[in-house]
């Protein structure tokens, strides 16, 4: 393969696999076809590409291999006779199949049509993370605070209700649309999740899975009008505006406190600011707009010393009240130390802890820093080593290990 022929392709498979297969889903109808339609679409392209010379499209070129060639292999098949009509109206061209709707975005239409509420809300949120985000089971159940086969299950008996229901690969009608927000949102926030801080790999930031989860949380906004939509976009502009100082030039994690707020795009911040205030105004308030709120606080502060903690802490236990969990519990907690002290944040970190964050590393992390911080060095060094125990991100890795050689001097 030639030098161009291969850049491309391995370009294109990181920023555009998503994006075909969604439309491999859209046109097939199937989730198992359209993954290998995906795969016979890039084995083809390695092949024809070096002779042949990289198309106009490429991308195009893929979605029009991967369908046709799925076609005429069910047109082999001895079961296609059953099939025919489907398959006639599978062949129609591009220009018939693109019939208008609202939303004209393969990635956002598939995340609406795999957010079907006949399936249960982990089921539906897990099916569309793994085929629609890309995210592997791994990194799902990170998010999920839950074990990988869990995980696992939960996809295959989701994509074996939507076979046995006969649910139909259509985008939902306006009316719709609500009752499938939450799950839509929830996918989103974890997809921006896993690129803000990755699960595994040699990156600590995703900055694809973090662009493209902002560019549909907009596209969410421009066809919903609810201000839960508004805090998660803000939500994200707020962290996007943080990326360039949250890593070194090594790629060793800078901690919000040594961050130089310098490097803060202020831009991002300013239209997370007039979303917020826009947002505030409707005096109706949700789980994203209360973390958009919380990203503000941090970003309008000055110095990390600035930081308004009484309002930090006030927002905490306001999304706590509406949407528990052990996170969120956490993230109070080390707010609650910089307010009241590394003592209460001992014991705030122990009691979002004993909700299942056994294997959750920051956790470990964070009751090891309330600790050095009161001098119980040993046991902070014991708390580390189980935060390097239950991480598998290098970046994050380096930094316990920081720390950890910090406490053994």
């Amino acid at each position: 393969m030639t030098d161009e022929a291969r850049s491309t392709l391995a370009s294109l498979y990181r920023t555009e696999r998503r994006r075909v297969l969604a439309t491999l889903i859209r046109l097939l109808g199937d989730f198992d076809a359209a993954e290998e339609a995906l795969h016979e679409a890039f084995a083809c392209a390695a092949a024809q590409w070096p002779r042949d010379g990289v198309p106009a499209n490429p991308t195009a070129w893929l979605v029009s291999t991967g369908r046709f060639r799925t076609i005429d292999r069910w047109r082999r098949q001895s079961r296609v006779t059953a099939a025919l009509p489907d398959v006639a109206r599978l062949a129609e061209t591009e220009a018939d199949m693109a019939e208008p709707d609202r939303i004209h975005d393969d990635e956002l239409r598939l995340i609406f049509v795999c957010c079907h509420p006949v399936l249960p809300p982990d089921a539906r949120i897990a099916l569309t993370l793994r085929e629609v985000g890309g995210l592997t089971t791994e990194e799902i159940a990170r998010a999920f605070l839950a074990r990988p086969a869990t995980i696992a299950q939960r996809i295959v008996r989701a994509k074996a209700r939507i076979r046995d229901a006969g649910l139909p690969y259509v985008v939902p009608d306006r009316a719709e649309l609500p009752e499938r927000l939450d799950a839509v949102l929830h996918v989103l926030y974890l997809i921006f999740n896993e690129g803000y801080a990755a699960t595994a790999g040699p990156m600590l930031i995703r900055e694809g899975l973090c662009r493209d989860a902002l560019r549909l949380a907009r596209l969410v906004a421009g066809l919903v009008d609810d201000v839960e939509v508004q805090g998660l976009v803000a939500l994200m502009l707020l962290h996007e505006a943080r990326r360039g100082a949250r890593v070194d030039a090594a790629g060793d994690i800078v901690l919000l406190q040594d961050q130089d707020r310098r490097l803060w795009d202020q831009v991002m911040i300013a239209e997370a600011a007039t979303i917020l205030d826009r947002a505030f105004a409707v005096r109706r308030v949700g789980p994203y707009l209360l973390q958009a709120a919380i990203a503000h606080s941090h970003a309008a502060a000055a110095t990390f010393r600035a930081t308004d903690w009484n309002r930090i802490v006030a927002l905490y236990e306001a999304l706590q009240h509406i949407d528990p969990s052990p996170v969120i519990a956490l993230n109070r907690a080390l707010a609650l130390a910089e307010r009241d002290g590394a003592a209460a944040g001992l014991v705030a970190v122990g009691a979002a802890a004993s909700e299942g964050l056994g294997t959750y590393a920051p956790a470990h992390a964070a009751r090891a820093e309330m600790l050095r911080r009161l001098g119980r060095h040993d046991e902070a060094r014991a708390a580390l080593m189980q935060a390097l125990i239950h991480t598998s991100q290098p970046a994050e890795k380096r930094a316990f290990q920081r720390r950890l050689d910090s406490l053994m001097t």
